[in-house]
């Protein structure tokens, strides 16, 4: 079951960073409102426009062909092993992203990812978390859910004033949030096909992951319109993985190995420290690599002279 559930986390991760690199790419010849896109109104309006988009309407297929593939994984798998492996999601974005634009990042930017992902995977293996109960208790959804929804509900708050790389970088971290709880919510109903389907469809869990995930994508909309996937993409990747440990500790009692383990934990956050500095220094994340279309114009340029 272990091979299973790996491959169909990969398959999760290398379907989700497509759908990111092809909604990026519609999102980028979309004219982006900053003044007004913390608003609903906004939100809604901007997605009616990208719905017209061919690279936009198959990045959607894909990220439900995604949330397929990752229920699959929680069915035959555990959070604290499917949520990790999608941090591979990274890598496969650069991938993906360099064929799309055509514009292969740099080799600091390769390094400043792979820093970040081997990080993620350093601490989360050697975490360990254990694989827990197959469902949450009430009172434990009422504190995991109530923290996530404050917590994103601070983020948007914080990225409404923002512009550029850090307001991408905060939606795509209000995003990850809204992501990993889906995934909870998600593990919570796949739980209960143990006693068949009526008992998932009867309860409240296969609805609020819906409700979950449509929040999400829509923040995963303003943050992919925001700026560059450079700036979006770790917070997005890296905050639903580490969102998702904490939610299967609270939630599920995945307990959390410490110890001996305590050192190459730390190797793993410090590689993660040390890979967002180098992100963040990468002269790629200036050019915006992922800001070109594929005919080799700068859409920036182009949106300017359509706001001038």
């Amino acid at each position: 079951m272990i091979g299973v559930t790996v491959l169909l986390a990969l398959l999760a991760a290398l379907s989700n960073a497509s759908a990111s690199v092809l909604q990026r790419r519609a999102a980028v010849q979309e004219p982006y409102d900053e003044a007004g896109a913390g608003g609903a109104g906004s939100a809604v309006r901007r997605l009616a426009r990208l719905l017209r988009r061919p690279y936009w309407l198959t990045g959607a297929a894909l990220l439900a062909v995604s949330g397929l593939l990752q229920a699959g994984a929680l069915a035959v798998g555990s959070l604290s092993l499917v949520q990790p492996l999608l941090a591979t999601e990274l890598l496969f974005t650069l991938l993906v992203g360099g064929v799309v634009f055509r514009r292969r990042p740099g080799l600091w930017t390769w390094l400043a990812f792979g820093a970040l992902a081997a990080g993620l995977a350093v601490f989360l293996l050697a975490a360990a978390p254990g694989a827990g109960r197959p469902t949450a208790p009430p009172r434990a959804w009422l504190l995991g859910g109530g923290g996530a929804l404050a917590l994103v509900v601070l983020l948007v708050t914080a990225a409404r004033p923002t512009k550029g790389a850090p307001r991408a970088a905060l939606f795509g971290l209000a995003s990850a949030v809204c992501f990993a709880a889906t995934a909870a919510l998600l593990k919570e109903a796949v739980g209960r096909l143990g006693h068949g389907p009526a008992a998932m469809f009867t309860h409240w869990s296969p609805y609020a992951t819906a409700a979950a995930g449509l929040v999400a994508f829509l923040l995963l909309q303003s943050a992919l319109g925001a700026g560059s996937l450079t700036a979006s993409q770790p917070a997005l990747t890296l905050g639903d993985a580490l969102t998702s440990v904490v939610l299967g500790w609270v939630l599920f009692a995945e307990a959390i190995h410490l110890g001996w383990r305590i050192l190459p934990e730390v190797i793993g956050i410090a590689l993660i420290g040390a890979g967002s500095i180098g992100l963040a220094r990468a002269p790629v994340v200036g050019r915006e690599w992922d800001a070109r279309s594929r005919g080799g114009k700068d859409t920036r340029r182009r949106l300017h002279r359509t706001h001038g």
